[in-house]
């Protein structure tokens, strides 16, 4: 069998405040194999963004990881020394932010960000580095490259800033790539673009890639499994086909309500009710219950389901079908 490229094993990250400890990541457990496109999904605040931060090491004060294990190839990361996390960071993990503006320097062109990041990481010449920082920006479809490779930041439109940051992540070709909302700034045709690149990469260079994302579309056409969270926990994690066809957890289904579809004409979108709890006034048991169609006696007390105490795949005492009959 094949060693995944990360292991996440029972994480939990904790925040602690005046008013208590915060979990926004509550033993969450899944592994990317090689050339894998994980895919995680879910509304604001569920703790995709802290997870892939807690991998990488870049959880901000107070913010801080409590217990649980991550291993990039076989080695755990969790406990390692700023410095040595500070190696990996760019060569073996390659991270994609949200916000571009955040992730490149103002005052450096393009070009000197981008061959600091490959010369730091490979053992390369100038002229080399040069030649790569190009071959970067032409592969996410940065035009006249060689041209622009001199440009400032702020002489690029937000669409070619995300771009040049997706460049800044591959360039010293790393052995996963952390992608927290990478087309969200890009028109539809670059979109696709940029997921075929990543899909590319996965395939040619087995490339791990855990994809953060709020567009069900992008999950389905660019992931392979998928991983649904909810209020910092996992709700549901297999093979894409299998949720998105066929969601078991409610939350799951919800989602799948409400993403648009080009068949359902002007039918009006299936609407979850409620919104997220707040991560200090959790309520007992399932997280999701005031919010779920199909909640139960014990979904509202006692403990608090897990993949594992569950079916595996859906974080439910009953599961959708389950619990459709239950009700009908």
């Amino acid at each position: 069998m094949t060693e995944p490229i990360l292991s996440v094993r029972d994480l939990v990250v904790e925040i602690p405040t005046r008013h208590g400890i915060l979990r926004p990541v509550d033993q969450v457990n899944y592994e990317i194999a090689p050339g894998e496109i994980l895919g995680v999904v879910g509304e604001s605040g569920a703790g995709k963004s802290m997870t892939g931060n807690a991998v990488i090491g870049l959880l901000d004060r107070p913010a801080k990881i409590s217990s649980g294990e991550i291993y990039l190839k076989g080695q755990r990361i969790d406990q390692l020394p700023i410095t040595q996390m500070r190696k990996l960071r760019g060569k073996e993990i390659g991270m994609v932010f949200q916000d571009p503006l955040t992730s490149l320097n103002p005052l450096l062109r393009i070009g000197e960000q981008l061959t600091e990041t490959i010369s730091a990481h490979l053992d390369v010449s100038n002229r080399e580095a040069e030649e790569r920082a190009i071959l970067a920006l032409e592969e996410v479809g940065i035009p006249a490259a060689r041209d622009r490779i001199d440009s400032y930041p702020h002489e690029f439109s937000g669409g070619m800033r995300q771009r040049v940051v997706i460049a800044l992540a591959l360039c010293a070709e790393p052995s996963l790539i952390i992608a927290d909302e990478p087309t969200t700034a890009l028109d539809v045709s670059v979109q696709a673009q940029i997921i075929a690149l990543l899909k590319r990469l996965c395939r040619e260079k087995g490339t791990g890639v855990m994809l953060v994302t709020h567009d069900m579309g992008v999950i389905a056409e660019a992931a392979d499994r998928v991983a649904v969270m909810y209020a910092g926990r996992l709700a549901e994690l297999g093979p894409v086909r299998e949720v998105l066809g066929a969601p078991r957890h409610p939350y799951t289904e919800g989602l799948m309500g409400s993403t648009p579809l080009a068949s359902q004409g002007k039918e009006r979108l299936h609407q979850i009710p409620g919104a997220m709890p707040r991560l200090g006034s959790l309520p007992d048991g399932c997280a999701f219950h005031p919010r779920c169609p199909y909640t139960q006696d014990r979904c509202q007390a006692g403990d608090t389901p897990r993949l594992k105490t569950c079916d595996g795949r859906a974080a439910c005492w009953f599961p959708v079908n389950t619990a459709q009959q239950g009700v009908a």
